[in-house]
């Protein structure tokens, strides 16, 4: 197996919204904002390379929507999807299978492009995976609070394809169609999945919306985008516990300057111990 991290782009959300009810003056310290509130985010993905098959974890935003879309998002940085695969000796083609953690337009939204006057996927010869739970809460009836995030033109194209494959669950957190494991948890959406992969030794969780970013490791300190945070703060407590017993790295999707982290126990329970980049910590 190897792995490979993949910047499809940065862009910044409110700084509020991503932390919830925690207090600016704590968690600026970590996550400093611009002068709209805003801190920066990446869109970073995983991409894993396992005998003939090429698994890309989430597409980023993408580029298909309008410029109005992306006005509300100040994207920033050269790094796309398509460039960041070419880096490293990939095309788009290659990809054989594609893990949706979930499907907020900031994890699918790269999964599809725009070709005349049809949107399609950008990865034809791919398959495409998501919880059939998830898929449905996304596509069924969407709640108020999420709807905005989830989006037709990003959703619908995958199921046109033919190419969307639905898995029901897992067995003891193994995903057979896919051959890692999957953690499925609920506070964030319904199944967000967490793929943990073990990679030269070490067990690697990629945290997804679980943990966005290195100042999110306090397990109080949650998105306020979460549907069920109280149900957040009781799985991110026993994952980081698990994390933390096991000396499994963490893989942050969405922190720009933290790509692996480590952990360590403190007075004031699971902190941050050492970053490092995923090339950086197996060379």
């Amino acid at each position: 197996m190897t792995l490979y991290s993949i910047e499809t782009g940065n862009f910044k959300l409110d700084g509020g919204a991503m932390f919830g009810v925690v207090p600016k003056v704590l968690w600026e310290k970590t996550n400093p904002a611009d002068s709209s509130n805003r801190i920066e985010m990446s869109a970073r993905c995983l991409l894993i390379e396992e005998g003939e098959r090429l698994i890309l974890v989430d597409a980023g935003l993408g580029n298909k929507q309008s410029e109005k879309f992306f006005s509300h998002y100040s994207r920033f940085g050269d790094a796309t999807l398509e460039n960041s695969l070419k880096l490293k000796g990939f095309s788009t083609d290659d990809i054989t299978d594609v893990l949706f953690t979930h499907l907020h337009f900031d994890h699918c939204g790269g999964a599809t492009k725009r070709e005349g006057d049809k949107i399609v996927p950008l990865f034809k010869n791919a398959r495409f995976w998501c919880s059939k739970k998830h898929w449905d809460w996304a596509n069924i009836s969407p709640n108020p609070r999420e709807k905005a995030s989830f989006l037709k033109e990003n959703l619908l194209p995958l199921e046109e394809s033919g190419q969307l494959n639905l898995y029901d669950g897992v067995n003891d957190g193994f995903c057979k169609e896919l051959g890692f494991d999957l953690l499925l948890v609920d506070g964030h959406t319904e199944k967000m999945a967490l793929p943990m992969v073990k990679y030269k030794g070490r067990s690697i969780l990629f945290t997804s919306d679980l943990v966005p970013t290195a100042g999110h490791i306090p397990v109080p300190y949650l998105m306020g985008y979460d549907v069920r945070p109280l149900v957040t703060m009781e799985e991110k407590s026993k994952i980081l516990k698990g994390c933390l017993e096991n000396e499994t790295l963490l893989f942050l999707q969405h922190d720009p300057y933290n790509e692996l982290v480590s952990l360590m126990n403190t007075d004031k329970g699971v902190r941050l111990e050492n970053s490092s980049s995923l090339n950086d910590f197996f060379s």
